[in-house]
């Protein structure tokens, strides 16, 4: 019977019950039900129990480096630095609207702090330059999706944390398909910016002023060094890591390019911890979740259900890939792995698909969903920035999710993409 906990959830998500209750309420009932009072005291420690951790620390303090960076105006001297090496090409802020995302990404790891900050700013200045709003506001949601597959990521954290997997191989992992992505953008705007005949955004820059556009962003830009250099150097762990990435973010902007005024931090810190409380709500939640589906060996089930379809390993992971797209369509990226993952990893990692390329495929799949109509969450973000509307920016997404859905494939088919990485620095088999 408790197999039937995440149908349950289901149809608590349909009619609109949040998703920490969701995930809650529907084994806590089935367990009831069933007549296993013992589990549900497990289910509801566990609440706590999955939040109380050392790891998971990491999450909100990546948040708040991100909020101190982007209202520290670090997203200014980013923009300049990627009009300075791409402005001059046709269609140069197409162009200089990935780069930015994908150097932002490096900040922030997030996909609606990107299309937030750098849509507000770009998608204005894309329309004064001739583009079309709904072609600026799509191209800013597609390009955000790099901000959680560049790490840090928090998306990735929260895979980690409830799969047990090793933060650092999940962020190496993420480096390759993250600026596959952003090349893979960026050449299918050469193409309409030949067809369609887009503007060029700035004259050819001189080196001594993309020299000084470079310094204006080498303070932002050494985030993720600092961040990935001591992760992989055994200087810090993930977690430490977020938090000097906190002290780094605050002695930048209060001091350095003094951006920021102390009297801003109140209002950073309470939208940092906002932000931070729903994820961990949620991570807390999925670890009592998981705990449910254990007890029912979905798992098991799960995999006895795909080997009755096919026993292929490529035609299994086309499949999975196919699932995941549609999830992505419906379900936030964090909440869909909290749910899926317990039930799905186990099917493949036995079938010998390697634990991390099969987080890596699972997060950027799920990440792309958030650009995906018709509950995407950026196109959401990017509707009210640019004040689109949504159905008109999911059209105009089209092209750009064809070629990020390609790039999925090319990461599921050759492991090499995302575990080269990995494998060179000793962080996966």
């Amino acid at each position: 019977m408790l197999i039937w906990f995440l149908p349950l959830f289901l149809v608590f998500l349909m009619i609109g019950l949040p998703v920490f209750f969701g995930l809650l309420a529907a084994p806590g009932i089935l367990l009831v039900l069933n007549g296993q009072e013992r589990d549900l005291t497990l289910l509801y420690r566990n609440l706590y129990n999955g939040m109380d951790s050392f790891p998971l620390m990491a999450i909100p303090f990546f948040m708040l480096a991100g909020e101190i960076m982007n209202r520290g105006g670090i997203t200014h001297r980013l923009v300049e630095f990627s009009q300075a090496l791409m402005g001059h090409f046709r269609g140069g802020l197409a162009h200089v609207n990935v780069l930015s995302s994908m150097l932002f990404a490096g900040l922030s790891g997030s996909a609606v702090a990107d299309t937030s900050a750098l849509g507000s700013m770009l998608i204005p200045a894309m329309e004064r330059q001739g583009y079309t709003r709904r072609f600026a506001a799509a191209i800013t949601a597609a390009s955000s999706v790099i901000g959680p597959i560049i790490p840090p990521s928090g998306i990735m954290i929260i895979y980690a944390y409830v799969m047990g997997e090793s933060v650092a191989a999940l962020f190496l992992a993420g480096l390759v398909p993250g600026v596959l992505v952003g090349v893979g953008l960026m050449a299918l705007i050469k193409i309409m910016a030949d067809r369609y005949d887009f503007p060029v955004a700035s004259r050819r820059y001189g080196w001594g002023e993309r020299g000084q556009a470079s310094l204006k962003a080498f303070f932002p830009l050494m985030t993720p060094v600092i961040i990935l250099g001591g992760i992989l150097a055994g200087v810090f762990t993930p977690t430490e890591a977020a938090a000097v990435a906190v002290f780094y973010a605050l002695v930048i902007s209060l001091f350095v390019l003094r951006t920021l005024r102390l009297s801003e931090l109140p209002d950073v810190l309470g939208r940092a911890g906002i932000t931070s409380a729903v994820v961990l709500l949620l991570v807390g939640a999925a670890m009592s979740f998981k705990t449910v589906v254990s007890l029912s060996q979905a798992p098991q089930m799960m995999a006895d259900v795909i080997l009755t379809l096919t026993e292929n390993p490529l035609l299994m992971l086309f499949l999975i890939n196919l699932l995941l797209f549609v999830v992505g369509m419906f379900l936030d990226a964090g909440p869909a792995i909290i749910i899926l993952g317990p039930i799905l990893a186990p099917v493949f990692t036995q079938l010998g698909v390697d634990s991390v390329h099969f987080a890596i495929i699972m997060c950027v799949n799920l990440t792309v969903g958030l650009a995906t109509p018709p509950m995407g969450l950026v196109l959401f973000v990017a509707s009210a920035v640019s004040g689109e509307r949504v159905t008109t920016i999911a059209r105009a997404i089209l092209p750009f999710l064809a070629v990020e859905i390609l790039v999925i494939f090319l990461i599921t088919y050759f492991p090499a993409i995302s575990m080269t990485i990995p494998r060179l620095t000793g962080f996966a088999n």
